[in-house]
């Protein structure tokens, strides 16, 4: 008799069961197949294609052309019911082709789902904008006009050489949620995008109210009149430049109030070392372009980092320092070879001043003696660097809220939250992988950010139910070597689960997870998910 052996055949399956139970939650694919219908005789809905490139993102992302490879190696057809050969790099094109024309309509109805399903607090959100740097000509006549530009700009990663794509995020207060994104124009000004985020954040609101807090780009006539217009709240750092630094000196640093904040990288050490936070208040006056323009007055807000002020004088105290060597090894230098005329000097001079930005307290004298060899003397202004001092650590926030509403202090606490969005940026372009983006065409360059921009929402939604599940103190061991209890992050979420392996069963042997530690099972208990027969979602 002839016995047949079958072998164990085991896939990758890391986050995968994850992402599609919360891809189903947010109805991801039905909201795609409702706006872009496909063909009746398609093999996969443009739904489903998202669906696995949301996923791709989420636990090994490649470039199209690589998806069907990532698809054979990980357990797709398990979890997504999708034979991987049907993941080529045009079938995902195509989907991303259909998406695009409605790309706003998508990201707007999958938010507002996730503020129904996941119950979120929309109290608060919180604006920004970052840019993508891509590769290739991208010619300017070669874009699509319907769809956001590839151009040259004001990058975030300083690459002044290459063109961009920029991306703007509203992240609530509750988890961080990025629960409203949008892909603009890289050459766009980020003033000139705060209306219409308002205003999209007020459709998926609803009825409710909303605190907008955001960088300086928000403060402008325009866009505080149009705030104050649709009653809808803002905090936002004063431009430096609308704040003269005489406003600073003159303020009396006794008779601020200390807040009762802590910053985070604060909470372990001891209580005397501790970055502490003081406030004062005023009122801000913003003219209008026009004569005709009313004034319109905000509540300013006065504040004196410790933080910052030891920052600001550690940085002054660098430039200095090098522009001292620089300027010492100058005045050896003059007369010589190199520096033989006062005009080489002085332009030795200007450089210097400008890269060391001393110009403001740099005095020099150029002299020559009676066979014309040149001379430098120099020194800084004292009275200059002490008034530099004498602002060290203060800075503005401008508000529409009342003192009724939230004091001085309650302002600064509200907009501490402000650096939540910036680290979903570093998530969106770390574990997901935003750059580099492998795609000729603008109109399919805007249709893969938006797919990231679902992928970060899923991942900030991951790390939000975990927390939650972990009760009030939100820390779990673990993570890191050393067993010690922190917050655990998306980021260290997925790489926990990333080692979790499927073994395919058959039809009297249901499909399994190996797991091989035990901060994989504690993670798929917190997330809701069986540990041993995985709750796979309808297909």
């Amino acid at each position: 008799m002839e016995c047949v052996v079958s072998a164990v055949v085991e896939k990758r399956l890391g986050a995968l069961p994850v992402a599609a139970e919360f891809l189903r939650r947010l109805d991801v694919a039905g909201t795609v197949d409702r706006l872009c219908p496909g063909r009746d005789i398609a093999h996969l809905t443009h739904g489903q294609v998202i669906e696995t490139l949301v996923a791709n993102r989420l636990t090994a992302p490649a470039p199209l052309w690589r998806v069907d490879d990532w698809a054979r190696e990980w357990a797709v057809e398990e979890v997504f019911g999708i034979e991987p050969e049907l993941l080529n790099d045009d079938r995902l094109g195509r989907a991303l082709d259909a998406i695009a024309p409605h790309l706003t309509e998508l990201t707007d109805s999958i938010g507002a789902r996730a503020i129904g399903e996941f119950g979120i607090d929309v109290s608060t959100f919180h604006w920004d904008m970052t840019s993508m740097s891509l590769y290739g000509a991208y010619p300017a006549d070669d874009q699509d006009e319907d769809y956001p530009r590839i151009k040259h700009g004001h990058p975030k990663d300083r690459r002044y050489d290459l063109k961009q794509i920029q991306t703007g995020l509203a992240v609530c207060g509750d988890g961080g949620i990025p629960l409203l994104s949008r892909v603009i124009d890289g050459g766009a000004a980020e003033i000139s995008q705060v209306t219409g985020a308002m205003n999209a954040l007020r459709a998926m609101a609803g009825p409710k109210e909303f605190l907008l807090i955001a960088d300086s780009k928000l403060v402008s006539y325009r866009n505080v009149t149009a705030l104050l217009k649709a009653g809808c709240d803002f905090i936002a750092p004063a431009p430096a430049s609308t704040v003269d630094d005489a406003v600073y000196a003159a303020l009396d640093l006794d008779a601020a109030t200390v807040v009762d904040y802590t910053p985070a990288r604060d909470e372990t050490i001891p209580a005397q070392r501790r970055e502490t936070y003081r406030v004062l208040e005023d009122t801000h006056v913003l003219s209008g372009p026009r004569k005709r323009d009313p004034d319109v007055e905000v509540r300013r807000i006065l504040v004196h980092s410790t933080g910052n002020a030891k920052g600001q004088q550690r940085a002054r105290d660098k430039r200095l320092a090098k522009a001292r060597e620089e300027l010492d090894k100058l005045q050896r230098g003059a007369g010589g070879r190199y520096y033989n005329t006062a005009e080489k000097i002085a332009a030795r001079i200007g450089v210097i001043a400008k890269t060391r930005r001393v110009t403001g307290c740099l005095h020099t004298e150029i002299t020559t003696d009676d066979t014309g060899r040149p001379a430098l003397d120099w020194h800084f202004d004292q009275d200059v660097l002490q008034a530099e001092a004498a602002v060290d650590g203060w800075y503005a926030l401008l508000t529409t809220l009342t003192p009724e509403q939230a004091a001085a202090a309650e302002v600064l606490r509200r907009h501490k939250g402000q650096p939540a969005v910036e680290r979903r940026y570093g998530d969106f372009k770390g574990p997901l992988a935003v750059t580099p983006v492998f795609v000729q065409d603008n109109k399919r360059v805007s249709a893969l950010v938006t797919v990231i921009c679902l992928a970060l929402l899923v991942f900030c939604l991951i790390e939000r139910q975990v927390r939650q599940a972990l009760g009030d103190d939100q820390k779990m061991p673990g993570l890191y070597p050393g067993n010690q209890t922190v917050r655990p992050t998306g980021r260290m979420i997925l790489y926990h689960l990333s080692g979790l392996r499927l073994r395919v069963g058959h039809a009297t042997d249901p499909p399994t997870i190996v797991i091989n530690r035990g901060v994989q099972l504690h993670l798929l208990d917190l997330l809701g998910l069986e540990p041993t027969h995985p709750r796979w979602p309808e297909t």
